[in-house]
């Protein structure tokens, strides 16, 4: 199962916004599709506690997501291409 998302070479992807629910971080792209993920696919989320991961916020114009408290930023691209720093539970 491919768990990338096509996007044209040299294209800016943008999110207009961000939310958790439960363990899953969603994002809202520009082009209003929805995507989410498991916060367990990275190291550092994957031990946050529940009230920490809700404090997320997108940055540098809705191309990263930020976690403040945690000094965590992940790109959207990244995200969009499936570069998660751990495998499936």
């Amino acid at each position: 199962m491919n768990s990338t998302i096509d996007v044209p070479v040299g294209s800016q992807v943008c999110a207009m916004r961000v939310w958790v629910e439960g363990r899953t971080i969603f994002v809202e792209l520009a082009d209003e599709r929805i995507i989410g993920f498991p916060a367990d696919r990275f190291r550092l989320l994957k031990s946050t506690p529940d009230g920490a991961l809700q404090k997320v916020f997108l940055r540098l114009d809705g191309t990263a997501l930020r976690w403040e408290e945690l000094d965590q930023d992940l790109t959207v691209q990244g995200i969009l291409e499936g570069r998660f720093q751990l495998p499936p539970v």
